[in-house]
């Protein structure tokens, strides 16, 4: 775009007066706090003020409107970056929050929460995060427009919007911002920009001691729209905010491609003895260092958290003109909610993330006696709902054959021109294509769930689950309805070795607070969570699901797998000596033990166990009748590490279990030769009942 067609910049000296205000309130609330990252802050801003005065379409006053861009600072650390523009544009913010930054129960934690402040779209902490979330928050514009408006002309669309991002040189060093960037590129998300802050410092001083990459460059080869603004190439230090204006007005007319613009600036500025130094990155300046700084602005040194009035009711401005642009933007939605009654119903519903009547009736069932793997029986399930839920998509990093994610008959989200032989599809479609991006993935399922209704799942083996760890991690934090295809759930998955074979896996997840791991025994418990984790909307939850073929049961309970766990095979006569409890494949093996225990005389029941966190989610008298405390022989059997087992089984119970990494060689061989079997477990319940003094013996005749 010529720079003659940007539209020229205002800008006054009450906005370089609340620039200059922008950077002492930075100053002042680390001062306060004691701790936090007022260096960026003050570089920036100019930069985020021009964002938030006027470059972003967002209104103050309704943080939730559908048309609003979204601003994701992925450089969390700089947290006062946007809670002074959430401040002085009016969200809601006041001078006391900035005063109470990082203090508890304060509205300005030490990184950006979602939920917790308005105006706030994404918790960022780990670095690159942010980004990977604005790249999900890219795609699910574009998907929701294809659900809701295709045939709208570009830029005519109630649902067209921006994502703007920050980053900073940790964002981009994270590898986490290699694959997300990546795909971007690789999608052409023309409503993506993302600004870097290259001002060469980190925690350890100058970046050069360990980043030396022409970023730019990097960024032009994954097929971005670049620019660069660079205030120090004069010479001397002087921020061009007008350049700065006409890149970002460049960048919101590029719609093929997404938008990266490189900002250098100076970390600090002006302070006079600690600017461009990493002292100024993650500490206080100190009173001296904030005192002088606020004389080279020209400011008050005594007056801290000083704004006068004229600045404030300048700034506060945006608020109107956020309304006027709301307001137009209505009339463009009320058109089109006249125009398309049912597509506005469908609308109302998946952004109020209700799930449409009657649409388990579309869940798959299983023959009883027939064989079955796990993972193949999700992929049967995704099929099924797919006419029923058009807000269910995703897909997997590139393991989709073997998670069984894609829908059948479902096109794939991609420009047309990368389309396959195999996977064809449109820029509007529902099938996703991570690559070989786990990092990535999970941060971008954020993004997706975060932009509004439609519920995204990604899938991968669960062994790299490690890969996509603190993104998960962040979508227990945020309560976001992620869903998580874990296939190769054991040792099960055999011949791959140990590398591949998950040990600490489901322990180490079940760790995480707010993640539901749901590792289902047979097809029909398979389809049952699925249905239960699409009757939750408030937090994520894994699906830890089989690569061998398992039985599918008589006795499997929908209503059981909801509450987590349930009596599958109960003890004859009803009168249990010992509880067998399993989860997935290991059910069989407790199956299987139980009839042998049951053939011995013991009278066994056979709990299935899907989901701990669900079964620890009822009341206590449910779950005393599954596991009755008069009832203390009983045995755990799962193919990994013991470790939470021990709080079901308590101090007379036994756990089959794997303390050691799995083995190269067929599943069956691998089960047999590290004693997950029948015949241990068995064992396991004499040994638990022996511990009670209940393992009566035989009498020798003598």
């Amino acid at each position: 775009m010529s720079t003659e067609l940007v539209p020229a910049l205002e800008w006054t000296d009450l906005d370089k007066r609340a620039v200059d205000v922008v950077r002492a309130l930075a100053m002042d609330a680390v001062e306060k706090a004691g701790s936090g990252h007022p260096g960026t802050a003050m570089s920036l801003a100019p930069a985020a003020y021009l964002l938030f005065q006027r470059t972003m379409r967002h209104d103050p006053t309704d943080p939730n409107w559908l048309g609003r861009d979204r601003f994701v600072l992925s450089a969390g650390h700089t947290s006062l970056t946007l809670y002074i523009q959430l401040f002085l544009s009016g969200y809601g913010l006041t001078l006391e929050d900035l005063r109470r930054l990082r203090q508890w129960d304060s509205l300005t934690p030490g990184h950006p929460e979602h939920g917790h402040t308005a105006g706030v779209e994404t918790t960022t902490g780990p670095l690159g995060q942010g980004l990977g979330n604005a790249v999900g928050m890219a795609m699910a514009a574009r998907r929701e427009r294809g659900l809701f408006d295709p045939e709208a002309e570009p830029g005519t669309s109630p649902f067209d919007h921006h994502i703007w991002c920050v980053v900073s040189d940790g964002d981009i060093e994270e590898g986490i911002s290699h694959e997300a960037s990546s795909l971007a590129g690789h999608q052409q998300l023309g409503n993506l920009v993302v600004i870097y802050d290259d001002n060469k410092i980190s925690i350890e001083d100058d970046t050069q001691i360990a980043l030396s990459e022409d970023v730019l460059k990097r960024y032009e080869a994954y097929g971005w729209h670049t620019a660069s603004v660079d205030w120090t190439d004069s010479g001397k230090y002087a921020e061009d905010v007008a350049a700065l204006h006409a890149a970002l007005e460049e960048a919101k007319a590029e719609t093929g491609r997404p938008s990266f613009i490189r900002l250098r600036t100076v970390i600090g500025w002006p302070a006079p003895n600690k600017q461009n130094t990493g002292k100024i990155h993650g500490s206080a300046l100190g009173a001296d260092e904030v005192a002088a700084t606020k004389r080279v602005l020209g400011m008050d040194p005594a007056k801290s958290f000083d704004v006068p009035d004229e600045v404030l009711e300048h700034a506060h401005q945006v608020a109107a003109r956020g309304r006027d642009a709301h307001t137009a933007w209505k009339q463009g939605y009320t058109s089109w909610r006249e125009a398309n009654p049912e597509r506005a119903a469908e609308y109302d519903r998946i952004s109020r993330r209700e799930l449409p009547a009657g649409w388990a009736r579309a869940l798959p069932s299983f023959e009883i006696g027939a064989s079955m793997a796990t993972r193949s029986a999700s992929g049967e399930v995704l099929s099924a709902l797919a006419p029923v839920l058009p807000e269910l998509w995703g897909g997997s990093a590139d393991l989709a054959g073997s998670n069984n994610t894609t829908m059948k008959g479902e096109p794939s989200f991609i420009p047309e021109e990368h389309q396959t032989k195999d996977f064809p599809g449109n820029r509007y479609g529902r099938t996703l294509h991570f690559g070989i991006r786990e990092h990535a993935m999970g941060a971008i399922l954020n993004g997706i769930a975060l932009h509004g209704g439609t519920r995204p799942y990604g899938g991968t083996f669960l062994v790299f689950s490690d890969y996509m760890r603190p993104s998960v991690r962040l979508a227990a934090l945020m309560k976001l309805p992620v869903t998580y295809v874990w296939t190769h759930d054991s040792i099960g998955l055999g011949e791959d070795g140990p590398t591949h074979q998950p040990i600490e896996h489901l322990w180490a997840l079940r760790a995480i607070p707010g993640l539901d791991v749901v590792r289902p025994a047979d097809a029909n418990e398979t389809a049952a969570a699925w249905k239960a984790v699409l009757e939750h909307n408030d937090r994520p939850a894994a699906l830890a699901l089989s690569r061998q073929n398992l039985p599918v049961y008589d006795g499997t309970s929908a209503e059981g797998v909801a509450h987590g766990g349930y009596i599958l095979r109960e003890a004859a006569g009803g009168q249990p000596r010992v509880i067998l409890i399993a989860t997935g494949s290991e059910v069989q093996i407790a199956v299987e033990g139980s009839e042998l225990l049951e053939s011995q005389g013991i009278p066994t029941r056979v709990v299935s166990m899907p989901c701990v966190e669900w079964f620890k989610g009822q009341d206590s008298a449910y779950r005393q009748t599954v596991l009755p405390p008069s009832i203390r022989a009983r045995v755990a059997v799962e193919a990994g590490i013991a470790l939470g087992w021990h709080e079901f089984v308590g101090e007379c119970g036994e756990v089959v279990s794997l303390e050691h990494f799995g083995a190269s060689a067929p599943y069956k061989t691998l089960y047999e030769q590290f004693g997950l079997t029948a015949e241990r477990v068995a064992a396991a319940a004499r040994a638990s009942l022996a511990k009670l003094g209940q393992d009566k013996g035989e009498t020798t005749g003598n």
